[in-house]
This record gives structure tokens, sequence and C-alpha cells, in this order.
């Protein structure tokens, strides 16, 4: 007859005081999680420069950011680790031993980021984002002198939608975009103002009854076929507001992301677009394309150059394009 296997567990014995402890440090650990680098890499810049705002401006994020961030470590230690006061901020002893042992790691591991990926080394190329039509009509134009003294440019051709979290992600230094940038840690200037036009081609434009146009009924208009370079329509849709006061009249039919390429589309006749006016100087001039209206006041975009919040300080280069692209925006229209 097979013995009966028998197990007790009334009369277990109870778990050592040490035992207790580790249980409970493994349950916090496991509750806490790993710590994330960037919460001490944000202590110590707090630490050395005595101040959230100066050690926002060092590491290039708001500074917001950098409360939160020191807020964070100070729940995940337990204790506070600066006093705020009205000229900057003053480590508590528990931050004076933290610092001891975390400015060298930190250090280490900046070393090694520069070392393999040169986050912040002199010769990092400048990245830089805007729509295809900018970066090759305006923006390598202006940046010509830099580029020849030996500036290094990585260039990302998007739109606005894109271009923005990529800025605000680390992965872009500067972006040209047509909306006004509302994240945090992103600073943003008005670059210029784009004047933009109604236009197709003359034989399209032949189709069209000009006395309901002229006359301010744009349901003619409606008609035909609209060409975008985005789904969302921000032009064409800016354009009927303006010029007739009321929302465009349906969703694009033909969307391209390149105002170059809704400028083929137009001059094949396939419909009509809202484009940036300088772009369809040398048409007009030739006769290939032609305005739908002239407005009184012709309707304007303006356009913003946006970089992260200190990295015009802390980075040359950046610093440089900026100046140098606002410069020459004074000049564009």
């Amino acid at each position: 007859m097979p013995s009966a296997r028998v197990t007790t567990t009334a009369h277990r014995r109870a778990p050592e005081p040490h035992t207790h402890r580790h249980a409970a440090a493994t349950a916090c650990k496991e509750e806490t999680g790993p710590l994330n680098p960037a919460l001490l890499r944000t202590f110590v810049e707090v630490y050395r420069t005595g101040s959230f705002g100066k050690a926002a401006q060092r590491l290039r994020i708001s500074q917001p950011a950098v409360t939160q961030q020191i807020r964070m470590l100070e729940e995940r230690v337990g204790v506070p680790l600066f006093v705020r006061h009205a000229t900057g901020s003053r480590p508590t002893p528990a931050a004076e031993s933290l610092a001891r042992d975390a400015e060298g790691a930190v250090d280490a591991l900046d070393f090694v980021l520069q070392r393999y990926f040169g986050t912040d080394g002199p010769a990092r190329p400048l990245r830089l984002g805007a729509p295809s039509d900018l970066i090759g009509e305006r923006i390598l134009p202006a940046l010509a002198d830099m580029l020849g003294d030996g500036l290094q440019l990585r260039t990302t051709l998007a739109l606005s939608d894109v271009l923005l979290p990529q800025l605000a992600a680390g992965e872009l230094d500067v972006i040209v975009v047509r909306v006004r940038p509302r994240l945090t840690g992103v600073t943003a200037l008005p670059l210029y103002d784009e004047e933009c036009s109604l236009v197709a081609s003359p034989e399209l434009a032949r189709t069209l009854r000009p006395e309901l146009v002229a006359g301010g009924a744009p349901e003619v208009l409606a008609e035909r076929p609209l060409v975008a370079y985005a789904e969302s329509a921000p032009l064409i849709d800016h354009y009927w507001w303006s010029v007739f006061h009321r929302p465009a009249p349906s969703a694009p039919d033909v969307v391209v992301p390149d105002h170059r390429a809704v400028l083929a589309a137009l001059r094949a006749s396939i419909g009509i677009a809202v484009v940036p006016t300088y772009l369809c100087a040398d048409d007009f001039a030739r006769g290939t394309l032609v305005p739908l209206l002239a407005p009184e006041i012709p309707p304007i975009t303006t356009m913003y150059l946006a970089t992260r919040e200190g990295d015009a300080v802390s980075r040359p280069q950046v610093a440089a394009a900026q100046s140098r692209l606002l410069a020459c925006g004074r000049g564009w229209n």
C-alpha cells in the first residue's frame, strides 16, 4: 500500500525577523521599480547650479519639468532634498549625502553618452525639420554661409504635426512650422508672414464663372476638386474664412505633402489650391498658373521658428541658426 504524502502547514516555524525585513524591502522594490537615471541627472544639475531655473537651462527642459522630477525623487527617497528660497535652492543634508554618491555615476554616464553618441559635442550635426518647400526654397539658401563654414546639417522633411513631437522629444534641434507650437518646453518665435493665393491653371480658370467668384459667392469653387498639402487643409480653410467668412466647402480631393507637388497638380488642371504666393511667382510670370481672386487684403499665415527651451543659450549651433533664419525671415513674405 503506497504511503500517504503528508504536508503540514499549521505548525510551520515563523520566519526570522530579518526575513521579514528582507520581504518588506523586496516588496518595496517591486512596488517602486527601477529608478529612472534622468531623475539623478536632474538632481545633480540642481545641486551643482543651486537653482531649478539654471538646471532647466543646462538640461534644455522646462523649469516645471525639473520641479516635477525633483519631487518624484524626493517621494522615492522619502525626504526633502532642496529648500527653495528667493535666490535659488539649498541642498538638505540628505541631498549632500546623495550627491556624494550620485555625482560620479552621473558624470560617468555622461561620458559614455558623449563618447558613443556625441549628445552635446560641438561636431554633432544640426538637426532641422521643416516642410520640404521651405527647406529647398528658403532655409538652405539662408544657411548657405554657415554650411560653407563647416556646419553639418541633417534635415527632416515633414509637416507640423510630425515635426513638433520630434522636437519635444529631442530628435530635432530646430523646426519651422505653419502652426504656433503650444508644447511645454518648446520656445517659438514668429519667423515671417506667408501670403497665400487661390490658384489654378488658366484652362481650369476659364471654366469658372468669374461673376459668381468676383461677387463673393464661392459656391462655384466647390464644384472643382481641391488639392491640399495636408488632410486638414489648413491653408484652404484659412483662406475661406479670411475671404469668404465661412469654412471650406469640403475635405480635399487630392492630398500631396509638398507644395511643389501641389503646383504640379495644378499645372495639370487637376483642381484648385491655396498655396504660398512666393512659390507661384515664376508660374504667374510664365502664365502656367493664375490667381483666381485678388483680395484687397491677401490672407497670410504666420510661420514659426521653434527650439527647445535653453538650446539657443547652451548650444552655439542652434543659436547661430536661429539668429540667421530670423534675420533672413524679415525679408521674406
